[in-house]
């Protein structure tokens, strides 16, 4: 663990835990395998383009991915090749109300907001009538 957090017990309830960054992670541990939803940062190394697009496909989840890289040919050759519902170049959150919000594999079905959003609350009805 190179920084750790702690759990916090604000006043007002509820359960927060301070912002986490873990090394030396492999592929057998729980933080590799599962989702992790809070501020928690596993730092995986890798030295080959080809072998961090392997890493960041090995997993039954794919909400989201980041790159973090100023070269655009780097960045659309990960943006086509991880499998994932929504991938960014170089920031950690993607997060408009218009754009479609939502994962791929075990990581939910369907998306919520922007046009892809309306489309899954909504049902289509044609109605023809012969003249």
């Amino acid at each position: 663990m190179v920084a750790h957090g702690r759990r916090i017990w604000p006043t007002g309830g509820g359960q927060f835990y301070e912002p986490t960054l873990l090394a030396d992670i492999t592929r057998d541990m729980k933080v590799w395998r599962e989702e992790t939803f809070g501020p928690v940062l596993p730092v995986v190394s890798f030295i080959a383009e080809d072998e961090a697009i392997k890493l960041a496909n090995d997993t039954e989840y794919g909400l989201n991915a980041h790159v973090f890289s100023n070269d655009a040919a780097k960045f659309a050759r990960a943006a086509d090749q991880i499998k994932v519902g929504m991938i960014g170049q170089n920031y950690a959150s993607i997060w408009d109300p218009e754009l479609p919000f939502g994962g791929s594999k075990s990581s939910g079905l369907g998306r919520t907001h922007g046009a892809a959003g309306w489309a899954e609350v909504t049902e289509i009805k044609v109605v023809a009538r012969a003249l």
